[in-house]
């Protein structure tokens, strides 16, 4: 339920901005390859470059790829800073191919603590699926929270399991945050390298229980079948296996009326 389709770009690196990069039908491609039937992706061409990135064209390319592509569905971005992004998203939230909305503090250079009142309260006039970046600066886990208890009907995903600001940040902070939270409406997802830590998604499932964790892989930035194996592999039940992998996410969106294969 997170990944992401186009070029990828940190100007730092040629190869790795290469290697991250991939379109639409090769994410899907490679979901095929790992038994993934579905991917929600948002555009990387409304993320990046950092700060400068064109959410609005982005949304509307992405609304025409998925809509050609089978297998894949749709976060539409929406940008505080890019106001025109709000309506747009609006409109595209009534298409059955997209299911929520996806923002990121970090790329899009903002602190969630000076938007989220107005980013949430518009999920909540659309009661939209929320698809957070957390873990760094702009969007500690623990910001959000405030955010989904004023909005019960609000289900928010913080991204990236164990992203704690850096290889040397706190993996526990999305499963606190979660565990803070007054609702039931908060969520993780596995989408982040540390994720394939040996025991992380152990402690989280012994901490707040598989009914709360998504399978993501925020392809291409990672690899889709290293990303499954990681769940396929864990020292969890069978039964957290499929709530992780499959159940969670059928119970969150409405994939059997999206799914077109």
């Amino acid at each position: 339920m997170h990944g992401h389709y186009g070029r990828y770009f940190r100007g730092q690196n040629a190869f790795i901005d290469e290697w991250m990069s991939l379109d639409g039908e090769e994410v899907a491609a490679r979901a095929r390859n790992a038994h993934v039937d579905l991917t929600i992706v948002s555009p990387l061409a409304g993320l990046m470059p950092r700060g400068e990135a064109d959410s609005f064209a982005a949304n509307e390319d992405a609304a025409q790829m998925v809509s050609e592509t089978d297998g894949l569905l749709q976060w539409v971005i929406v940008n505080p800073l890019q106001p025109r992004t709000y309506q747009q998203a609006a409109e595209m939230l009534t298409q059955p191919q997209c299911v929520g909305i996806k923002i990121h503090p970090e790329e899009h250079v903002y602190p969630i603590s000076e938007q989220g009142a107005e980013l949430f309260e518009f999920a909540a006039q659309h009661d939209a699926i929320v698809l957070a970046h957390s873990g760094d600066p702009n969007s500690w886990p623990a910001d959000f929270v405030p955010y989904a208890d004023a909005h019960p009907n609000v289900q928010l995903i913080l991204a990236h399991l164990g992203n704690g600001g850096g290889a040397g940040g706190d993996p526990t902070l999305q499963v606190r945050a979660i565990q803070s939270a007054k609702r039931d409406n908060v969520f993780v997802d596995t989408s982040s390298a540390r994720s394939i830590l040996p025991g992380l998604l152990e402690w989280a499932v012994d901490e707040i229980g598989a009914e709360r964790i998504l399978f993501g892989t925020d392809t291409p930035v990672y690899f889709t079948s290293m990303q499954r194996a990681r769940i396929d592999d864990a020292n969890i039940i069978d039964d957290d296996k499929i709530r992780i992998l499959r159940r969670n996410a059928a119970d969150l969106f409405p994939l059997q009326a999206t799914n077109r294969r």
